[in-house]
């Protein structure tokens, strides 16, 4: 099989040759069709999240068909396409599992951080965390949804009954859940980097009512806010941009410091909360409501060689929607 492999922390990536893994008992290995490339793997290849595993395989927005079983697993079958998202194993009896909160796990396994991922030809899987994909969808507009849309899935069901939502940071989160909301009747409010007419041409382009720059105030207050930019500062501002009884969303697994900021701000039962991981409750709810809402991603691909480039891009700002790498 064919990989490419963070080394060390902060160097690009590495093609290399491997045996064909065996799966254990629990698992499967997915022959990868697409592979989605997330802000999270550039926090992971450039050291802002701890302790990956190392040597590792990034990537955790697969899609795939079943081409090994382990023992005991049942409920699919060999050439059955499916998905393969960020969290990949949970312990099952810590607290948080018993009360079904398994996205805060004590003990987790993370696909592309802890256990290697789909920036390779092959994968390795827990069945549990595998999820049935449309068998006649494209696997490159599909990967996305893996991450990208479940994290923006989690991210709004957190935000509430909100009408007016603004979004900080236009990018792959954000185009997907976008879509959602206009199928639910809310009204989408843009925020980009400042000066990025580009981003904000795009958000307009799928029904945003207003786009301008993440420093500027919008028309009117809004009901909630989203933040998938990794920018603390964004907090403030985003609090100032809610009416009273507003929430702010922060929807990235890592941020920058949050600058102070005066209480005037959180004033008027305004709230700031952390969306972290998900659940597969949220990936069966999403992926049921990905087709009515009738979501269509905008992807760029890649071969799987070209992995350190599109993570390039994706750090420089110049994708549009989400980079997609594809094995040859």
């Amino acid at each position: 099989m064919k990989a490419m492999v963070l080394r060390r922390l902060r160097t690009p990536l590495v093609l290399e040759e491997r045996p064909l893994p065996s799966p254990s008992a629990g698992e499967i290995r997915v022959a990868v069709e697409a592979c989605a490339v997330c802000r999270t793997d550039l926090h992971v290849v450039d050291g802002d999240l701890p302790h990956p595993k190392l040597p590792l395989v990034p990537g955790h927005e697969i899609v795939g068909r079943v081409d090994g079983l382990g023992a005991g697993v049942g409920g699919l079958k060999l050439g059955q396409r499916v998905g393969i998202p960020w969290l990949g194993h949970t312990c099952g009896h810590c607290p948080y599992c018993a009360s079904g909160r398994e996205n805060l796990c004590d003990d987790p396994l993370f696909t592309g951080y802890t256990r290697d991922g789909g920036f390779a030809s092959h994968a390795i899987a827990d069945a549990a965390y595998a999820f049935r994909l449309p068998e006649n969808g494209d696997p490159v507009s599909l990967a996305p949804l893996l991450c990208a849309g479940l994290i923006g899935w989690r991210s709004l069901v957190a935000a509430g009954p909100a009408e007016t939502v603004g979004i900080y940071g236009f990018g792959a989160a954000a185009h997907i859940i976008t879509q959602v909301c206009l199928w639910q009747g809310r009204r989408i409010f843009a925020f980009t980097r400042p000066g990025d007419s580009a981003a904000q041409d795009f958000a307009r382009s799928l029904g945003a009512v207003w786009a301008g720059d993440s420093d500027r105030e919008p028309p009117e207050r809004l009901d909630a806010a989203i933040i998938f930019a990794p920018v603390g500062d964004l907090v403030p501002t985003a609090l100032s941009a809610i009416r009273k009884g507003g929430r702010v969303v922060c929807g990235g697994i890592h941020m920058s410091d949050i600058p102070r900021f005066p209480y005037r701000l959180l004033w008027g039962e305004r709230q700031i909360v952390s969306v972290a991981n998900l659940t597969r409750r949220d990936a069966l709810d999403f992926l049921a409501v990905a087709p009515k809402a009738r979501i269509r991603t905008q992807t760029m691909p890649y071969p799987l060689e070209a992995a350190n480039d599109a993570l390039e891009d994706l750090r420089s700002g110049r994708l549009q929607g989400a980079a997609v790498l594809i094995p040859r």
